[in-house]
């Protein structure tokens, strides 16, 4: 992941001109009539209000993604970036004001399993890394979900709002560069979300902190070591409790 960039490095990348940095930022390296086409479904669709705008937006932005199933549901105002390398499974919900980005490049991106649902707000974004989410996965509001490695949740997880589960992404304070040179890259590893999981509001999971199957993780938590299977998780730093 080293050779991962800043967005402000990634707009830099597009050339001199601002529609190339801004195409190496919002769409990636994609045919320019590609470009143009999302631009214009995005201009025409994605504010559009009630029924008939949800039914534009299914019908017409399938063609944006690396793959959509059948009946995907696109709320207003979603913001779609690198839409080339998001995968969408069957019957996935993304909600108004939703963010879903999959910069990068040498990553492979988003991959949502069937039934997802992203709630209003949430933003689900990479920077030169990967997040896969499996079936029926369920984030409310205001989460987010950061990856420079490689971040997997898995199916049937309940995620309260305002949640943030982050791989990668950190700066090294060893380093006398100032922090805002850094890549922002650094990472202790993957972190891998085990099934069946259920999130209170507002719980933290950082970098490599992988969590069990079928653990629930109390609100206002912040996970920072590994969580076993079946583990009622609590507290700043969240401890196991009690089995689940």
């Amino acid at each position: 992941m080293a050779d991962a960039c800043k967005v402000k490095d990634l707009g830099r990348a597009g050339g001199g001109s601002a529609f190339g940095r801004y195409r190496a930022l919002v769409h990636g390296d994609i045919a320019p009539w590609r470009v143009w086409r999302n631009e214009l479904l995005t201009l025409l669709f994605m504010n559009l209000p009630g029924a008939l705008g949800l039914a534009l937006r299914q019908r017409c932005y399938p063609c944006m993604f690396r793959q959509c199933g059948r009946g995907v549901v696109f709320g207003r105002g979603v913001t779609l970036r690198h839409a080339h390398k998001i995968a969408l499974g069957e019957g996935c919900i993304i909600d108004d004001g939703a963010l879903l980005d999959a910069k990068g490049s040498a990553n492979r991106g988003i991959e949502l399993g069937n039934g997802v649902y992203i709630g209003r707000n949430t933003n689900v974004y990479c920077k030169n890394g990967d997040i896969v989410v499996g079936d029926r996965a369920n984030f409310s509001a205001n989460c987010t979900l950061f990856s420079s490695n490689r971040l997997s949740v898995g199916a049937g997880c309940m995620v309260g709002a305002y949640c943030y589960f982050l791989s990668g992404g950190e700066y090294d304070y060893h380093d006398a560069t100032p922090f805002a040179d850094q890549s922002g890259m650094c990472t202790r590893g993957p972190l891998e979300i085990g099934a069946d999981c259920w999130f209170g509001a507002r719980v933290t999971v950082l970098d490599a902190a992988c969590i069990g199957q079928r653990c629930v993780i109390g609100a206002g938590a912040v996970v920072t070591k590994p969580v076993p299977d079946r583990s009622l998780a609590l507290g700043v730093p969240a401890k196991p409790v009690r089995q689940v």
